[in-house]
């Protein structure tokens, strides 16, 4: 990354108390993927910074530095931000705290900045939740080089069948099983119905929402690891 970055789209993903009265800040920028920034002074009540480094507000940021952690030395902004309520805002966190884990500093992802966007802007709306937050790991995980074939075995290399009963294994794909969804041992196990379904995203059925919840779980924790996700929590509290 260069030295020193002018007016580069970005959102902040996340960010934390920094000495006396500085913020350390991830940003999600357009040309440079995760950028982490001190934002000197942000926690000042008089400061620039403090009402723009705000999440879901689309950003002109501008940093300099040659460590790999930079220096804000601008934030500009023309647009108003996403409003997000109740469930619709612990997505959001959600879909953030998904890309501070996942995204590693300085690597462009100019078309998942691109579906973050839409991701926002889908969950302002009134589309479903569920299918809203399956496109964004769907495409997260693709965009990453770990991509789910949802279009047939990875072994025998035949269709998906809607009738036929298929094991998950992360970062390889679905493979037939005897074992039926359900049955004991059967976490990883999914329907070809539910599968189907997902790809389509047609997951107005609960059945089918929960499997594609389960499978999304299991393929993104491959990567995230033990430490868990701090959102959810926000669900089950909720519930």
């Amino acid at each position: 990354m260069e030295n020193r970055v002018l007016l580069q789209p970005a959102y902040v993903l996340h960010s934390t108390p920094f000495q006396n009265t500085s913020l350390l800040v991830d940003f999600f920028t357009y040309d440079y993927g995760r950028v982490r920034a001190v934002a000197k002074g942000a926690r000042r009540e008089k400061s620039k910074y403090r009402s723009l480094l705000q999440l879901f507000q689309p950003l002109l940021l501008s940093v300099s530095g040659r460590s790999e952690v930079k220096t804000v030395i601008g934030i500009e902004t023309g647009l108003a931000a996403i409003l997000l309520q109740a469930e619709r805002l612990f997505s959001g966190l959600y879909v953030n705290e998904l890309l501070s884990r996942l995204l590693h500093n300085y690597e462009e992802h100019t078309a998942l900045y691109k579906n973050y966007q839409d991701t926002l802007v889908a969950l302002q709306g009134s589309e479903n939740i569920e299918t809203v937050l399956r496109r964004f790991e769907l495409n997260l995980l693709s965009e990453l080089g770990y991509a789910i074939n949802l279009e047939e075995d990875f072994r025998s290399h035949k269709a998906i069948q809607r009738s036929a009963n298929y094991r998950f294994t992360a970062d390889l794909g679905f493979e037939q099983t005897d074992i039926l969804a359900g049955e004991d041992d059967s976490r990883r196990v999914f329907s070809g119905a539910h599968l189907i379904a997902l790809r389509q995203f047609d997951l107005q059925d609960e059945a089918t929402a929960k499997a594609a919840k389960r499978l999304l779980r299991l393929a993104l924790s491959t990567h995230l690891g033990e430490k868990p996700i701090n959102s959810r929590g926000l669900f089950t509290a909720r519930h």
